[in-house]
Order: structure tokens, then sequence, then C-alpha cells
């Protein structure tokens, strides 16, 4: 009955179904043999339950609690890889790193949680704990992310960035521990409050819970990028990042307020004891057993766990067979994880050199994690109903091991997908100087052609025109530029060009001049737009665009570039000049998209009156974000048939009483997947993004390989057989020993 119940509740939607998982059904397992045994003695604690509609209401609270949690993890997640290049400032490769961290940290704090829940406080006060813990770093993190904290000169960018990098990881830290302590607990907690009889409505509880872990992640993967984008800030407005992170900590204390009412309708049961300790003490005791008994004199065992019989009986080393052999397959499997995690770091970092616009939608880059969560929930029901029979009437004996294989093989095929788009991307991407190069670009902005001489070219420019794209030169070769004009003799240019950067000649006179360093050596990172400002007045300007300024724009002279997000900007201009009443001082830009950069020349017309000129100076992306959604499938088919089956493999090997200690396993490889990240990540430093991702892909592939050969020859056992026979076993020894006093004949007082 239990097999049964175990197969429909894993296999439902959800990265998110790794949150829980295994711990739930060993719990189920002890719950009712503690319910069996209540009439005799009484569990502290239990609180007498309520029904509605044949359920307990208490789980009501529970899976509220569950949907604002999981909202508050997956919303806070989703923003913090762009957290951290753009308001921090870190680079891709150091913020991946952090970020990888902390999903690492998250799926090794469930351990700790495990073992204070079942030795030391229960599984409610552990998750009423821990979620004050959870609810204070996620509080901490939306602090961090205050720009005016630290902005004492109010120009909009914090002048002490060291406090908000350690508000952050205190944040972060405090997350870590509340969320991975609580995960192994909650689900099992759920599973607690049903009476023995109610396994139809379990089960339901159970897809409910999936069903409220699915859509708390896939609302706040919507909904949190639409706040960041926002503009927020007490003296200077900036991405809104506070709202962006205080939504989420709003929803942890909200999950911790539901969760605290239902207090007087839930079951509570005393900590049972940790069995994950007492398998760590067997497999110490055999291993230091083993190790005194290594010479040639003792006899050699059939498997090495069989050391610990002096110590433990034949039972519980049987177990930890079943479950060592799971284990040891659990080895190749955190690369799987080290792919799928870079949805939120690589990906998402991918997805800001893109186009977001899709159809009538415009994407943000940290949105397009949510193609997961809806294609889980698609494909779920589909390989179930669809896929697996079919493969099942076609004669295929389609094993868990095999399912798991070819859901890894799905996964590396996924980055080679990413690594193709990536390439794609590349070629839309301006070229930049090398370190021994410079680039200039000519923009004539007066009243007459100019005609620009370049070592090797020449250009004929009309008035309010610019080259149609930058000129690179080794710096040793470009020894002159010379301008002249019909009538006018030629300027030499004497300037000293820098080295790996471009540079804009600005000319209005045969014999007037300006070179400008532009400033951008990549693409407008985050998306973003860059906008400088060109005076061709004779006195300075002020240009305000939102609550942006360009202030003290002098005459002849370029400003610096400043950045703004996607859509139409409204500029106005200021100027100690006397500008006619009639004249316009309000102008528009285009549709500003992603990752372009342009210029704007303010010049005075023959009326007296100002007119605005827009220069290109690097081209929006062009690469649609919807490109990355076959990537997206990929991956999601190979999670559905990797997680799902690997945790429903996991159960159904292991002995019932050691559900809890594969959970901790299965968790372990998600945290070690990412440490992988770290790992290679930060060896490789590659100057292709594309080459890393073809990297993952080998990598996963070979482990894919291994893991097959593995597989081909494991041997699937049936636990519920191997307990039965010591069940039997151990009544047939109880049988005896009665029989064995039953027939001791009575001793009389005269013998004695």
């Amino acid at each position: 009955m239990w097999r049964r119940h175990n197969r429909v509740s894993i296999r439902l939607p959800g990265e998110r179904r790794s949150d829980m998982g295994a711990n739930m059904d060993g719990s189920r397992r002890r719950q009712n043999k503690r319910q069996k045994h209540a009439v005799i003695a009484p569990t502290r604690g239990m609180s007498k339950s309520r029904d509605c509609f044949g359920y307990p209401l208490s789980i009501f609270f529970i899976v509220v609690n569950e949907f604002c949690e999981r909202f508050s993890y997956y919303g806070m997640r989703a923003l913090l890889i762009l957290y951290f290049t753009r308001f921090i400032g870190w680079d891709d490769n150091l913020s991946t790193a952090i970020y990888h961290t902390f999903v690492a940290l998250c799926y090794l704090t469930p351990i700790l949680g495990a073992l204070i829940a079942d030795s030391w406080l229960g599984k409610f006060k552990t998750i009423v704990s821990l979620s004050i813990v959870y609810t204070i770093g996620q509080a901490v993190t939306a602090v961090s992310s205050i720009h005016d904290l630290t902005d004492f000169d109010h120009d909009g960018t914090p002048d002490n960035l060291s406090v908000h990098i350690a508000l952050s990881m205190t944040g972060l830290a405090l997350i870590a521990l509340g969320t991975g302590g609580i995960k192994p607990c909650v689900s099992a907690f759920g599973g607690d409050q049903f009476e023995e009889g109610q396994e139809k409505q379990r089960n339901r509880f159970f897809s409910i819970f999936y069903l409220a872990i699915n859509a708390g992640s896939l609302l706040s993967t919507i909904i949190t990028p639409m706040l960041r984008v926002q503009l927020c800030g007490i003296h200077s407005k900036q991405a809104c990042y506070p709202l962006a992170f205080g939504v989420p900590a709003a929803l942890m204390a909200v999950s911790l307020i539901v969760f605290v009412i239902g207090s007087g309708m839930y079951k509570k049961f005393q900590p049972q004891g940790n069995i994950m300790g007492k398998v760590v003490k067997c497999i110490g005791f055999a291993i230091k057993n083993r190790f005194r008994h290594r010479s040639k004199a003792f006899p050699k065992r059939e498997h090495w766990l069989d050391w610990a019989r002096e110590k433990y009986n034949e039972r519980l080393i049987s177990q930890i067979k079943m479950v060592t052999r799971v284990m040891f397959l659990y080895i190749p499997l955190p690369m799987f994880w080290a792919l799928f995690d870079q949805q939120g770091s690589r990906w998402t970092l991918q997805a800001t050199t893109m186009n977001g616009k899709i159809g009538l939608l415009e994407l943000q880059p940290d949105q397009m994690q949510t193609v997961n969560a809806i294609l889980i929930i698609i494909m779920v029901p589909i390989m179930d109903a669809v896929v697996y029979p079919l493969i099942a009437k076609c004669g295929f004996n389609f094993t868990s091991l095999k399912k798991m294989t070819v859901g890894m093989f799905l996964a590396s095929m996924a980055f080679v997908v990413a690594a193709i788009v990536q390439v794609e991307i590349d070629k839309t991407l301006p070229v930049f100087p090398k370190q021994n190069e410079v680039q200039v670009k000519v923009l004539n902005i007066g009243n007459s052609s100019m005609t620009v001489s370049f070592p090797g070219s020449v250009v004929t420019l009309p008035q309010m025109t610019q080259t149609n794209e930058f000129m690179t030169f080794d710096v040793d070769k470009l020894t002159s530029i010379n301008i002249s004009s019909p009538g006018s003799p030629i300027t030499p240019v004497t300037y000293n060009f820098e080295q790996g950067h471009r540079h804009t000649l600005l000319v209005w006179d045969p014999i007037y001049y300006r070179v400008v360093k532009d400033g951008l050596n990549q693409k407008p990172e985050k998306g973003e737009n860059g906008i400088r400002f060109v005076n061709s007045f004779d006195e300075s300007f002020n240009i305000t665009v939102g609550e942006s300024a360009f202030v003290n724009v002098t005459s002849h002279n370029a400003s610096e570039y400043q950045f703004f997000s996607l859509g139409v900007k409204n500029f106005t201009l200021s100027s100690t000049q006397q500008i006619p009443q009639n004249c316009t001082k309000n102008f528009q830009s285009s549709n500003l998209e992603f990752g372009s950069a342009f210029t704007y020349v303010i010049r005075r017309e023959d009326t007296g009156c100002p007119k605005m000129y827009e220069f290109e100076d690097i081209s929006p992306n062009t690469i649609n974000m919807a490109l990355q959604i076959p990537q997206y499938f990929l991956l999601t088919c190979g999670e559905v048939v990797f997680s799902v089956t690997g945790l429903e493999f996991s159960y159904s090997q292991a002995p019932s009483n050691m559900k809890s200690v594969l959970q901790a396993g299965w968790l372990l490889t998600v945290a070690v997947g990412n440490i992988i990240v770290l790992i290679v990540a930060g060896a490789g430093q590659f100057s292709e993004q594309w080459a890393e991702y073809i990297l993952f892909a080998a990598l996963l592939l070979v482990v894919c390989i291994i893991f097959a050969i593995m597989a081909r020859f494991y041997t699937y056992v049936n636990p519920a057989e191997i307990e039965a026979r010591f069940d039997n076993e151990d009544e047939k020894k109880n049988l005896e020993n009665m029989n064995k006093y039953a027939t001791v004949a009575p001793v009389s007082q005269t013998q004695m």
C-alpha cells in the first residue's frame, strides 16, 4: 500500500520536488507505527484534530505556509544574480560563484534541520525557530539593497559598498540556514496530521502541497522581476531592489504567522531519535573494526559492513547495505545539478544580452526562469500519461536508472543548445578594441562638409552625420589624422589616443575639433541603454532625463554616458542662452530596447530653436530571448525524467526507516553540484562563454556514460521482502524461546 502511495506522491511537478521528497515517506511510516501504539502510550504534545471536508483543518495552514515560503525563496533567488552584478557591481564570474555558494548552503543545511528536528526540538519547534531566522535573513537582505543607506552625497550610488555586501552576506547566510533547516520538516509535518485510514486524503494533500510549491515559485519569478524594474529611492530613483526583496521578506513573515496561528490544531510528536546518527555510527564502527582486523589472520567477510556485526544487529546492517548501494549511484549525480542550477546564474546573464520583447510581452532577464516552472507543470502529466505508457507499449524496459541516464543526456544537450545561442549572440556583439588597438569614430556637428584623412582611408561627412562604424587602428600605425574642408587649410589632429578604448572625433570647423574618449568598452550591462549628449551650443546646458541629470555639458563637448532601461525617454533642456519662447525644450528618444548606446546632439537651428539629432553608437540586442526556450525545454525534460524518477528509485530501493537518510544524500548531491560550478567557473576563466557551456555539456556527457555503466551492474532489490524475512526470523526466535520456557518442568518446593 505504501509503495503505491509513494509512486503517486512523487510523480508531481517541480525542481521543487527535491525540496521535499524522501523524508515524508519514512515519516509517514513512523507516524503509522506511533498511531498504532497511541492507545497504549499516547504521545505528548498531540492536539485534537478538526476536520474540514474530510481533511484535518491544520493542513490548510501548512499549505499556505509552504506557498508563502516558496514564493519568498524563489522570488529572492530570481533577483540574486542581477543584484550582485548591477547593484554591488561584481563581475559575472564572482557573482556566479557567490550565487552557487548560496544555493549549495541551502542544500547542505537540511541535514542540520533534520538532526535538530529528530533529536532535539521536534518538527513544529524546528519550523518555527528556523522560520524566524529565515524571516530576519530576508529582511536583512532587503535592507542591504537600499542604496540610500550609504548614499551620503545623494548621487544615486552607495558610498560604502562594504556595508551593503556585509548585510547581504549576513542575510543570505540566515536565509540558507532557515530555508534549508525547515526543508525536510514541513512536508513530513503535514503527513503527521493524518490519521490511519486517511491514505486517500494524504495522497491529495501531497498533490496540493506540490501545487503550492510550484505556484509560489512560478508567481514569484514573474512578480519580483516586475517589482525590480520599478524606480524608487529617497534622494535619487534607482531600480527598486528594496521592494523586490521586501515583498519576499513580507511573504516569509506571513508564512510564519500563518503557521503559528494553526498551532493549536497540529499533532505534534516528540523527537523519536535520529536514524541518521545510527547509520553514521554503524558505518564508522565497521570501518574502524575492519582496520583493526586488517591482518591475514582474520578471515575476510562477504561485505565490508559485516565488520559491524560485533556491535550492531543483522537487520540494521542489511538496511544500511541497501542505502549505501543507492548512495554509490549518487556519486555521478551532482554533475546534473551543476548544469541545472545555472538557470539562475549563467542563463540569466545570457538573457541580459538578448532582446526580451516577445510579441506584446517585454520580459526581464530574470523572468525567463519562469519557463522552467511552466514547462514542469505541463511536462510531468504528459510524461506520466503519454510518454511512459507509449514506451511500455513499444516493449522497451525503460527502468528507473535508464530514465535517469536519459535525463542527464537531455541536460547535456540543453547546454549544447545554450552554446549555439551564445555563438549567435556573439555574432551580433560589436567589436571592441584590443589592448594594442584604438577605435575612432568621426561625428560632424558643424554646418559644412568635412573630410578627415586617416592612415589608409579618407572619410567625407556632410553636416550632422557620422561614420557608419568605429574604425580600428593599431596604435603604432595611427601616425596622423588630418581635417580639411573645401577652401580651408588642412588641420592635423594632435591627441594621445588611449590603447584599448573607443574615441569620438567631434569636428565643427576645419580648424576646430575635440577628441572624446567614449568610456564604453563593452555592451551596456544588464540590458540597459547608454545615453550621452553632445553640446553644439556656444555655452553650457543641462539635460534632465526622468530622475537623472546631465549637468554642465560644456560647449562643443560630450557628456559621460548614463544608463537607462528600455522604452521612450523624455529629455528636458535648460540653458543659460536665450531660447525663443515658441521653441520646445522637451524632446523624446526613439524606443530604447536592450543593450544599446546613443549619442544625442543638441544644436541651434537658424530659427534660434534647439533641435536634437540621434546617432547610434552601439546597436541594441537583436537575438530574442525566445531562443532560450529550446534549452529550457530540454533541461526541463531532463529534470522530469531525472529528478522525479531518481527520488522514486531511491525510495523503492531503501528500507522504510531510512528515507530521511536518502533525503539528506539526495539534497547533498544538489549542494555538491553547485560546488562544481564554483570550481569549473573559477578555474576555467574562459574568454568565450560558449566554450564554458560546451565544457559543462561534455562533462555531463562523460558522467552520463559512467552512470549508465554503473546502472548496468546494479541489481534491483525489494526492501519490503528483505525486512519481511527479518520479521519472520524474529517471530521464529520468539516462538522458539516461548516453547523453550513452556517445556521446562516446574520446580517443586521439595526439590528446592
